[in-house]
């Protein structure tokens, strides 16, 4: 069996996988409640969370399935992520290499999520891949928002991203100045639901599609004054429209980029990944496109769109070439890693 271990952020996660690329079980201990006071994720209490957390889910693992004597390799995330978090699942993953004397590698958490909408196919059917490959994926989440290609032999080409805050930052940070509790997207979402998303003129960036970039910095300011200029009473009534105008302009933005990103080249499905992917106005939008464009719709299934294990071992089975190997135990953190940064480039 494969073990996982995912510890980029504030997720405890471990997870087993077999040698056939099939989830055997997963573990997550969420951190959000320690955090939430604070209003957003505090490295140092993320770090202490993650020592106290691994042990007893190693344990409940270990009780179920006897770890030492069926796990043949390990698979960690080492990037990027915060430094300290990182440190921990890497820690934790080479001193069990060391002591069961198996081998480690260490997984870009970008390409996890960049890989997870394929997390229901056979890795090792070149068929089935082949059906959906050239991909086109849209990987939106907390810390990052990129649209990539993945070519028919599976490498990964970015081909626009964020040029300030990311999707599910620009989400959680509305959902602050909206005074709803961190993370405040989903309340942000549930209250959308509710309101006219035509309401109030919220600005898209970059809508040339000369442009391929993304930006939210402006829509989060545009909200900012907007709120500055109305009373209590007023932001009280229009409440659920302000939501519903806010999570549209975002969504319009990721849905148009992708729309002219298909315009550029020829794909056979659409993918969508990461934290923000379990928007439904975004999953429902994306959808509408692909089937516009007779092309599949791959959205990662939602229990494994936030920060998971899962996705880092599947990535370690189906990515060979992005796998960071653990020569003489050198294995170390690689906070700053992008989508497309390989093992042997430099920095």
């Amino acid at each position: 069996m494969i073990l996982a271990f995912e510890s980029s952020c504030d997720e405890s996660a471990i997870a087993l996988f077999d040698e056939k690329g099939s989830l055997i079980s997963e573990w997550i201990q969420s951190q959000i409640s320690r955090h939430a006071e604070y209003g957003g994720v505090v490295p140092d209490l993320a770090v202490g969370e993650h020592l106290l957390n691994f042990f007893p889910l190693l344990e409940l693992a270990d009780e179920k399935y006897d770890l030492q004597y069926r796990v043949s390799s390990i698979a960690v995330t080492c990037g990027p992520g915060l430094i300290g978090c990182l440190g921990m699942g890497l820690s934790i993953s080479k001193t069990l290499g060391l002591l069961w004397d198996i081998p480690v590698w260490g997984v870009n958490h970008l390409r996890g999520h960049a890989f997870s909408p394929f997390m229901a196919l056979d890795f090792e059917s070149y068929s089935d891949w082949q059906r959906f490959l050239p991909h086109l994926g849209l990987l939106a989440s907390g810390g990052n928002t990129i649209l990539f290609k993945l070519t028919e032999e599976r490498y990964l080409e970015i081909l626009a991203q964020t040029v300030d805050d990311a999707a599910g930052e620009a989400f959680d940070k509305g959902a602050k100045l909206m005074g709803i509790p961190y993370p405040g997207g989903a309340e942000l979402e549930k209250h959308a639901k509710n309101g006219n998303p035509n309401a109030f003129a919220f600005p898209r960036a970059f809508s040339n599609k000369s442009d391929m970039k993304f930006s939210f910095s402006g829509l989060k300011t545009s909200l900012l004054y907007a709120l500055k200029n109305m009373n209590e009473k007023q932001i009280s009534d229009s409440f659920d429209d302000l939501c519903a105008s806010y999570q549209a302009a975002a969504v319009d933005q990721l849905s148009v980029k992708t729309s002219q990103a298909l315009e550029h080249a020829q794909y056979k499905s659409i993918g969508l990944s990461g934290g923000v992917a379990n928007n439904e106005r975004l999953r429902e939008s994306l959808g509408e496109i692909a089937k516009k464009n007779k092309i599949f719709f791959l959205p990662a299934p939602k229990a494994h769109c936030g920060d998971n294990a899962a996705m880092i071992a599947h990535a370690s089975l189906v990515d060979k070439q992005g796998l960071w190997p653990n020569h003489e135990q050198n294995l170390t953190f690689q906070p700053t890693l992008s989508l497309d940064q390989l093992p042997g480039t430099s920095f």
